[in-house]
């Protein structure tokens, strides 16, 4: 089978490295990827919103499977295009609906979808400009800290978590005033849970599901989770508090009501789910879907994950998802993320990265990369993902830690600290 595969990140190199280890995989092409996905296949220089680039490159050669890394294609709706196109409606498209993708896409959508199917999240208010004066008196009636959410998608940045309500007002104003383009034009306000987050991700037709390694990722750029939020800056998988009793109530309290709620409103749904939880008194509350694989997470999870990535995902399309088992490597993994030098704020791309080569015991997941005669050099704020396998993830993240020592880059800066809450 020729398989395409959407975006240019961490993520996308994990899914490259996994779909390549299986026979059923022939040819793989990778739009964009990056300096590292092209070991695992072929490059090709197409936006992924670019929907007839992408039909083109599917028909010249011959895919049968396109995988979707990337939220940005699903909402936009790539997976309609292609069912609305009589020479596309064959191909397997891993992703759902652009309906569906709302429950990633819209914060207001996925809320009352949540509501409706009585799946435990936090209290919300959503508002607009046109009725400010309401949300401004939500944040009265509220006790700090404050949690204000870009209705849509913010490249990860539109959650603000404030701890003072006049703070929290002035922020809301500056969001519905704009502050992330349209994806603020409408705020949703939470309540605040006090937690410990986990992520957890399946695999469904929208009917059947199957389980895959539950992780942790560390968000905050500094050590201790001090700093801005970025999109992330490591991952562990597994996750010590995640024992059998609290995985219960995920499956019974949250996956299968989502699914039975996707089947409710007849949504079309081939795909990853990524559940964004957090452990409340050791109850799941549901912090944000996601309707693909999350990164870095996805750099601990398909590690850790013995299955045929590849026929796992046929099977979804051809809906005998229901005829596997999932199998787990047992030992632990940890991801470090090499960043640019002032991520999550401004800068510079250009830099000359060395070292990968030298890198032993460990996975190099390249992200923001790109080739410049001849040599590796930055193309993001997010640069190289370091996956480590360990007995413990303390024993794994040890490794990866010596290893982002041997990588080196103008302004590298990474987190020694992944799991330290743990």
């Amino acid at each position: 089978m020729n398989i395409l595969l959407l975006g240019s990140g961490g993520r996308e190199s994990t899914f490259a490295w996994k779909m390549t280890q299986s026979s059923l995989c022939d040819q793989l092409f990778i739009a964009p990827g990056n300096a590292g996905t092209q070991q695992y296949g072929t490059n090709l220089a197409i936006n992924p919103l670019d929907f007839e680039a992408v039909k083109e490159a599917v028909l010249s050669n011959q895919v049968n499977i396109l995988v979707v890394g990337p939220e940005a294609p699903l909402v936009e709706g790539i997976y309609d295009f292609f069912q609305a196109d009589e020479s596309l409606k064959h191909v397997q498209v891993v992703g759902p609906s652009k309906e569906a993708s709302q429950l990633e896409g819209s914060k207001a959508f996925a809320k009352a979808f949540m509501k409706e199917q009585d799946i435990p999240t936090a209290a919300y208010g959503e508002f607009t400009a046109e009725n400010l004066a309401d949300g401004l008196a939500y944040i009265d009636a509220q006790t700090p800290p404050i949690v204000l959410k870009a209705d849509g998608l913010a490249a990860g940045k539109g959650v603000l978590i404030l701890e003072d309500k006049e703070e929290a007002k002035t922020e809301l104003k500056a969001m519905l005033d704009g502050k992330f383009g349209d994806a603020s034009s409408k705020v949703v306000i939470e309540q605040f849970l006090s937690g410990i987050e986990f992520s957890v991700f399946v695999l469904t037709d929208g009917k059947d599901w199957q389980l895959l390694p539950v992780a942790k990722d560390y968000k905050r750029i500094g050590e201790g989770d001090t700093g801005l939020n970025t999109g992330g800056m490591g991952s562990i998988s597994p996750v010590s508090f995640v024992d059998d009793t609290l995985m219960d109530k995920v499956k019974t309290q949250i996956i299968q009501p989502t699914i039975d709620g996707i089947q409710k409103r007849g949504l079309v749904y081939k795909g990853f789910i990524f559940f964004g939880l957090i452990n409340v008194d050791n109850n799941p509350y549901v912090i944000e879907y996601n309707c693909r694989m999350g990164d870095p997470e996805t750099e601990v999870v398909f590690p850790r994950l013995n299955n045929d990535l590849v026929a796992l995902m046929k099977s979804m399309s051809e809906g005998t998802l229901d005829q596997h088992q999932i199998e787990l490597d047992e030992r632990a993994a940890a991801a470090v993320i090499l960043v640019s030098g002032g991520y999550p704020g401004k800068y510079e791309k250009g830099k000359v990265i060395t070292g990968i080569e030298n890198v032993k015991d460990s996975l190099v997941f390249q992200a923001g990369t790109t080739l410049s005669e001849g040599q590796v050099i930055t193309n993001g704020g997010r640069v190289i993902a370091i996956t480590s396998y360990g007995k413990t993830f303390k024993e794994a993240l040890a490794i990866s830690n010596q290893n982002a020592t041997v990588i080196d880059f103008e302004g590298k800066n990474y987190r020694r600290d992944i799991g330290f809450d743990l």
